[in-house]
């Protein structure tokens, strides 16, 4: 799986004339395939998690004993960290470049101006200043969150009658699937990346917003959504004639996406190795919550107490009653019940110290997954 792995992303390490990866047929949207299909086209988006994944293999191949390796990706991350800022527009990062030099995602352009993934990520990698990530994310808020419909726009505004042609995404309606719709494997990400900048009460907000129960509360919500309420859609249409209505579901990785934003971003447990974290992110409001996690035939029981209302912040932990790290509680599989509780109050942010983007926990994410359940 490592070699399987280090292959991928050694063919990923290409630069155009911006110096960042190079687009070819398209990148996580499979609907910009004539951006770069001269091969000189270029993705912001692919920058940006490529700096991701190039920071969590690293250390993985120094681990291995690929020391040559390990220092190529570490140089490479740092010289796209630099290339990537370049991208900056001047309210939100561009998405990608065309063969010509032409970007995407800009206010230059008349339609696609803003999209949202180049914004998110650019937050998620950890290789955005922090002012930028904050105007980035006011940007998507401004452009993107639309409340009243109960949408997150992948993109805005949806091509139409532009004279660019960014691929096949042009031939949906205005307002569908990837065209200016919501595809909520990209608004998750917009949820984590609130929550990874400490905007608790905003990041639960959307994720309630995303909920699909949230759209069938009522006769006319169910009549307007028009899918099952109980399966996340892998898209919500913004088209006028058919705003807030669900697209497919049952197919979407965006399933998997909520549950880890909810669990990981918002309620802040994420298992690492032997041990696990709890760095939350919620509401204000919220008092205290606890999880119900099955560790192997282990229960533990972890209760979050926020006295002082903070979104974030970890003051102390406990594991069975004696003081732990929050950045790394220890693991045992023992079959005996254990008790953790965590107090939000003036601390670190972050309990390890940096920034853990998706890339990072993906790589640290042993073979068997917690089973958790919560209770607020």
């Amino acid at each position: 799986m490592f070699e399987h792995g280090v292959r991928a992303v050694d063919r990923a390490l290409t630069a155009g004339a911006h110096g960042l990866p190079l687009i070819g047929s398209c990148d996580w949207n499979d609907g910009y395939n004539r951006v770069g299909p001269e091969g000189r086209g270029e993705s912001v988006w692919v920058g940006w998690f490529l700096h991701a994944v190039l920071g969590a293999l690293a250390p993985l191949c120094g681990e291995r004993g690929d020391a040559p390796r390990a220092a190529r990706y570490r140089a490479e991350r740092e010289r796209l960290g630099t290339m990537l800022e370049q991208a900056w527009d001047g309210e939100w990062y561009r998405r990608a470049y065309f063969d010509d030099g032409t970007p995407l995602g800009s206010s230059q352009n008349d339609e696609g101006k803003i999209d949202s993934i180049a914004q998110t990520w650019a937050v998620l990698s950890g290789a955005a200043p922090r002012k930028r990530s904050e105007r980035a994310m006011s940007a998507v808020r401004t452009h993107l969150v639309r409340r009243g419909s109960g949408v997150i726009l992948l993109l805005s505004p949806p091509f139409d009658h532009t004279v660019l042609d960014p691929g096949y995404i042009k031939g949906y309606i205005p307002g569908i699937r990837e065209n200016g719709g919501q595809y909520t494997h990209a608004a998750a990400w917009v949820v984590l990346a609130l929550a990874r900048l400490g905007s608790g009460d905003e990041a639960v907000e959307l994720f309630h917003m995303l909920n699909p129960i949230n759209h069938s509360r009522t006769a006319s919500e169910v009549e307007k959504y028009m899918t099952e309420p109980y399966a996340v859609a892998g898209d919500v249409y913004d088209h006028p004639a058919h705003r807030g209505r669900g697209g497919w579901t049952w197919y979407t990785g965006s399933a998997g996406w909520m549950y880890r934003v909810g669990l990981e971003g918002i309620l802040g447990l994420q298992r690492r190795g032997a041990c696990f974290t709890v760095d939350p992110c919620i509401p204000s409001s919220w008092p205290t919550y606890s999880i119900e996690w099955r560790f192997g035939t282990t229960p533990y029981t972890i209760v979050v107490e926020n006295p002082e209302r903070r979104c974030r912040g970890v003051a102390s932990a406990e594991l069975d009653g004696s003081p732990a790290d929050p950045a790394a509680i220890p693991l045992s599989d023992d079959g005996r019940p254990h008790r953790v509780r965590v107090v939000l109050g003036a601390g670190r942010d972050v309990p390890s110290g940096s920034p853990r983007t998706p890339a990072d926990q993906a790589g640290a994410h042993p073979s068997r997954a917690p089973e958790p359940s919560a209770h607020g």
